[in-house]
C-alpha cells in the first residue's frame, strides 16, 4: 500500500507564502476560539514539524539554499506545460486576425497535445531519482512497458486526427505549383534533349546513329507536346539520312565472312536505320487513330514518300496516304491529293513503280466505297503522264525484230556451210559477250527498258479506265434504281454522284488512249446518262451541268479518234438544243455552258443549215433570261454560227419573214432542231439585246442586228465563248449597274459604236424623290385597304341592327296577339 501511495502522490502541493513570525496578527475570534475548544485543537501541539517539512520538499537532504532554486525550476517547467496545454499560435499567413474594441490583435490557436521529449523523460527520471520515493528495477520495466502502450494509443490517435482534419488549401495549391513547375522543367529539358538528339544525328548520322533508338523512345511519352515534337523531329532526320537507295540486309553467308571497319560501320549503320524507320512508321500508324495526332501524322507519311518514295516500305506510305485521299478534313485532304500528284508527276525517283501501286489502289478504293468518295480522290489521274510514242515503238521494235530474225535465219544457214567450227565458235562467244555486257549496261542505267515501261504504263492505264468505267456504269445503274423506286411521284430527286464530274474530264483528257473495241459502248453510256432516259421521267436525275459534260466528253472522244471513228453525233446535239432550255443561271455552271458551245457549235465546220437556224435562235431567245457572261458566250456562238451559215443571216431581215423552206411553221418548243423551223422566224430578240443595260452587250447584239450577207466584220470576231465568259466574269466585278426613273435612256441611231469600246451612258437618280413616291404609294394603298375593312364591319353592325329591330317588332306582335285572346275569354 505504501508504495502505491507513493506512485499516486505526483505532484508536491504549494507552499504558503513566507510571512514572518512578527508580521502573523491573531484576531481575538481565533483566540477565544482555541480556548474554548482545547480538546479539538490539541492535536496541533502533537504535529511532527520535521516529517512534515521533508514530505512537502519530496527531497531528501537538501540543504536550504537549494531548496528554492528547485522550486523556481519546477515552477517554469509548469508555467512551460500550461502554454503547451493552452495551445500554439497559428501562422499568420494562413489565419487572418481578430480585432478587438481596444485595437488589440489576436490569432487563432489550435490545441495541442504535450508530448514528453526523451530529454524531459530523463530530467523527470533524474528528479524522480532525487526525490525521495525510489523506484526498484520490475517497477522501472513496468513503468517503461506503460510509456510504450501510451505512446503507441497517441500514435494512433493523432493518425485519426489528421485524417479528420482537412487539408490546407492553400498548401494543396502550393504542391500543385510546385508539381506543374516541375512538369514544365521535365517538359523543356525533354525539348532540349530532343533537339540536341536531332542536331547530333544531322551532323553526322554514320557515327551517332544509335541516338536514334533514343529519340524514338521520346514518341511513346505520355506527354502529347512532347510526342509531336519528336515525330516531327524524327520526320526531318529521316528526310536528310535516308539514302538513295534501298537498303538491302546482309544474309546470314554474308554477315559470315569477314570484311572490313568500314563495311561493318555500313551495315551498322544500315541495319539502325531501316529497324528504326521500321518502329517509327508503326508508330505513325497507331497515333493516327488518334484525332489529335491525325494531321502530323499524315503530313509525316506525305513528306517521307514525297522526299523518298524508293525507299523500303514505300508501300505503306502510299496506302496510308490514299486512304487518307477522301478524308474529311480538307486540310488532310489537300496534303494527301498533293503528295499523289507530285508522286505521279516525278517518276524519275521511283522508275513508275510508285505510280502503278497508287493507281492500283484508288482503283480498289474506289471499287470497296461503291463510287461514293470525295471528287479529289480520282481527280489525281489527271496528274498522270502517258507517252503515246511507246507502244508504236515497240510494235514497230516488234516487226523490225521479226525482219532481222528472217535474215539472220539465211545468213546463219549459208554461214554455216562456208564458215569452220573454229570460226563458229569465236562468233558465239563474241555474240554472249555483247549481250551480258548489254544486260550489266541496262542495270546499271537509271533509265528503264522499254519493255518495263510499257508493261507498268499498260497496266496504269487499264486501272484508271477501269475506274472510269465503273463510275460511268454506278451512275447509270443507281439512275435506273431510283427510278424505278420513285416511279409514282411526279418528280425524281437528284442523285448524288460525286465521283461523275471528275470521271468525265478523265475520259476526255485520255480518250485518245482508250481502245477502239470499248468506243461504241462508252459513246452509248455517254449518250443515256446525256439524254437523262433511263430514268423514265422528264426530269433527270443528273444535274445539267452533268449532262453538259458528257455532251462534251462525246465529242472530245470522237476527235481524238477521228482516223478511226465513223459516228453520227446528232442525238448530241439534240440533247444541247433541250438543255439550253434548262440551262438556269445561278443553279448550273456557265463555264461548262461555254465549253459546250464551243466544241459543239463553234469548232464544226460543217453545219446543217436547218440546225444551225435553230441553234442560232434558241440562243437568241435564251439570252434574254441569261445572266450577261452567259449571254455573252451565247452571242459570241449566235455569231460565230451566222459566220460560217451565209443563208442564215436573212433571219436578220424583218421585212422578208425568213427563209421559206419544207417548214414555213416556227416551232419554238421543238425538242429536235430540225424540225423547229427557225429559219421562218426573225431574230427579235436582238432589238431588245441592243438596249441590255450592259455596254457590252447591247454592242455586241446591234453589231449582230447589222450583219448583212456581203460583211463579215463583227465586234469582237475572233473571241471563242468561254474567253467571253470568263472576259465578261471578271469585268461584272467592277461593273456598277446604274438605273435612272427618268426617262433618259433614248438612244438616236447610229449612236452604237461599233468598235471595242464600252458605251457609257449618264443616268442620274432622284432617289429623295423616288422615296417619296414609294411612301405615299404604300401610304395610299394602306389608307384603301384600312377603308375596305371598316366598310366591311360597318356593313356587318347595320345588318346586326336591322335583325334586331325585326326581332323586337315579332315580339310585339305576338304580345299583342296574347293580350287580344285573354280578353276574348274573359
Amino acid at each position: 500500500m505504501g508504495k502505491k501511495q507513493k506512485q499516486k502522490v505526483t505532484l508536491p502541493p504549494l507552499l504558503p507564502p513566507e510571512v514572518p513570525e512578527e508580521e502573523i496578527e491573531v484576531s481575538d475570534e481565533d483566540v477565544n476560539f482555541v480556548t474554548k475548544n482545547r480538546a479539538y485543537a490539541g492535536f496541533v501541539s502533537r504535529l511532527d514539524t520535521q516529517s512534515i517539512t521533508k514530505h512537502v520538499s519530496r527531497v531528501a537532504n537538501t540543504k536550504e539554499d537549494d531548496l528554492e532554486a528547485l522550486y523556481e525550476k519546477r515552477l517554469r517547467k509548469k508555467t512551460l506545460e500550461n502554454e503547451e496545454k493552452k495551445g500554439i499560435e497559428v501562422d499568420r499567413v494562413d489565419a487572418l486576425p481578430v480585432k478587438t474594441l481596444d485595437g488589440k490583435l489576436y490569432y487563432k490557436t489550435v490545441p495541442k497535445e504535450a508530448k514528453k521529449s526523451e530529454d524531459s523523460d530523463k530530467e523527470n527520471e533524474n528528479e524522480g531519482d532525487k526525490g525521495v520515493f525510489k523506484l526498484n528495477k520490475a517497477e522501472r520495466r513496468a513503468k517503461l512497458k506503460k510509456k510504450k502502450k501510451d505512446e503507441k494509443k497517441q500514435g494512433k490517435e493523432l493518425d485519426q486526427s489528421e485524417e479528420d482534419v482537412p487539408q490546407n488549401p492553400q498548401s494543396d495549391v502550393l504542391v500543385e505549383v510546385k508539381e506543374d513547375l516541375t512538369a514544365a522543367e521535365v517538359a523543356e529539358a525533354k525539348q532540349l534533349k530532343i533537339a540536341e538528339l536531332g542536331t547530333a544525328l544531322l551532323a553526322d548520322p554514320e557515327s551517332n546513329i544509335k541516338f536514334l533508338k533514343e529519340l524514338l523512345s521520346l514518341c511513346k511519352d505520355g506527354d502529347k507536346s512532347i510526342e509531336k515534337a519528336a515525330l516531327l523531329s524524327s520526320l526531318v532526320v529521316f528526310r536528310d539520312i535516308i539514302p538513295g537507295y534501298r537498303i538491302r540486309l546482309p544474309t546470314e553467308k554474308e554477315q559470315e565472312m569477314n570484311v572490313s571497319k568500314g563495311v561493318k560501320k555500313t551495315r551498322y549503320f544500315e541495319a539502325t536505320l531501316l529497324s528504326s524507320y521500321k518502329a517509327y512508321l508503326q508508330r505513325l500508324i497507331t497515333l493516327q487513330r488518334l484525332p489529335e495526332f491525325n494531321r502530323v501524322v499524315v503530313r509525316c507519311f506525305c513528306t517521307l514518300l514525297d522526299a523518298h518514295p524508293h525507299f523500303n516500305f514505300s508501300d505503306n506510305l502510299i496506302s496510308a496516304v490514299v486512304r487518307n485521299l477522301s478524308s474529311g478534313d480538307d486540310v488532310v485532304r489537300k496534303h494527301c491529293s498533293t503528295t499523289i500528284q507530285s508522286l505521279f508527276k516525278n517518276e524519275a525517283k521511283h522508275g513508275g513503280e510508285a505510280t502503278v501501286e497508287a493507281v492500283q489502289l484508288i482503283a480498289n478504293l474506289v471499287k470497296i466505297y461503291d463510287c461514293q468518295l470525295h471528287p479529289d480522290s480520282i481527280d489525281v489521274f489527271l496528274a498522270l503522264s502517258f507517252d503515246e510514242d511507246l507502244a508504236r515503238k515497240t510494235a514497230d521494235d516488234d516487226k523490225a525484230k521479226r525482219k532481222k530474225n528472217k535474215r539472220g535465219k539465211n545468213s546463219d544457214e549459208q554461214s554455216r556451210r562456208a564458215v569452220s567450227d573454229n570460226k563458229r565458235s569465236k562468233q558465239e562467244l563474241v555474240s554472249k559477250t555483247r549481250e551480258e555486257v548489254n544486260a550489266d549496261f541496262k542495270a546499271a542505267s537509271l533509265a528503264l527498258d522499254e519493255t518495263e515501261q510499257r508493261r507498268m504504263q499498260a497496266r496504269t492505264l487499264s486501272a484508271v479506265f477501269n475506274t472510269y468505267f465503273r463510275v460511268l456504269k454506278h451512275t447509270i445503274q443507281l439512275d435506273t434504281i431510283r427510278s424505278k423506286i420513285n416511279a409514282t411521284s411526279s418528280v425524281v430527286p437528284r442523285g448524288a454522284h460525286p465521283l461523275l464530274s471528275s470521271c468525265l474530264k478523265g475520259v476526255g483528257m485520255f480518250a485518245h488512249l482508250i481502245d477502239l473495241d470499248f468506243m461504241a459502248d462508252l459513246l452509248k453510256h455517254l449518250k443515256i446518262l446525256a439524254s437523262g432516259t433511263n430514268s423514265g421521267h422528264s426530269e433527270s436525275p443528273l444535274t445539267v451541268s452533268e449532262r453538259l459534260e458528257c455532251c462534251i466528253v462525246a465529242f472530245k472522244v470522237m476527235r481524238k479518234n477521228l482516223d478511226a471513228l465513223n459516228v453520227d453525233l446528232q442525238d448530241f446535239f439534240i440533247q444541247l438544243y433541250n438543255l439550253i432550255l434548262e440551262y438556269r443561271p445561278g443553279r448550273d455552271q456557265g463555264q461548262i455552258l461555254a465549253e459546250a458551245l464551243k466544241i459543239m457549235l463553234c469548232d464544226d465546220r460543217q453545219h446543217d443549215m436547218q440546225r444551225a437556224g435553230a441553234f442560232i435562235k434558241r440562243l437568241a431567245s435564251s439570252t434574254l433570261c441569261f445572266g450577261s457572261a452567259e449571254s455573252m458566250a451565247a452571242l459570241v456562238t449566235v455569231k460565230n454560227l451566222l459566220q460560217k451559215n451565209v443563208k442564215c443571216r436573212y433571219m436578220l431581215e424583218n421585212d422578208v419573214g425568213g427563209v421559206s423552206g419544207s417548214i414555213v411553221k416556227y416551232h419554238p418548243y421543238s425538242s429536235d432542231p430540225h424540225l423547229s423551223g427557225a429559219l421562218a422566224s426573225v431574230l427579235w430578240e436582238l432589238n431588245l439585246l441592243s438596249k441590255h443595260y450592259h455596254p457590252t452587250i447591247s454592242t455586241m447584239a446591234s453589231t449582230i442586228s447589222k450583219m448583212t450577207t456581203a460583211s463579215n466584220q463583227v465586234y469582237m470576231a475572233t473571241v471563242p465563248p468561254q474567253q467571253a465568259y470568263n472576259e465578261l466574269l471578271l469585268e461584272k466585278e467592277q461593273f456598277n449597274i446604274k438605273s435612272d426613273m427618268k426617262l433618259h435612256n433614248k438612244r438616236k441611231r447610229g449612236d452604237h459604236v461599233l468598235s471595242g469600246e464600252d458605251e457609257s451612258s449618264s443616268l442620274e437618280v432622284d432617289e429623295d424623290g423616288f422615296l417619296k413616291k414609294l411612301s405615299h404609294h404604300f401610304t395610299a394603298v394602306h389608307d384603301i385597304a384600312e377603308n375596305e375593312k371598316l366598310r366591311r364591319e360597318l356593313d356587318l353592325a347595320t345588318l346586326s341592327l336591322q335583325l334586331h329591330d325585326e326581332y323586337k317588332k315579332r315580339l310585339k306582335v305576338k304580345k299583342e296577339g296574347s293580350k287580344l285572346k285573354k280578353r276574348k275569354h274573359l
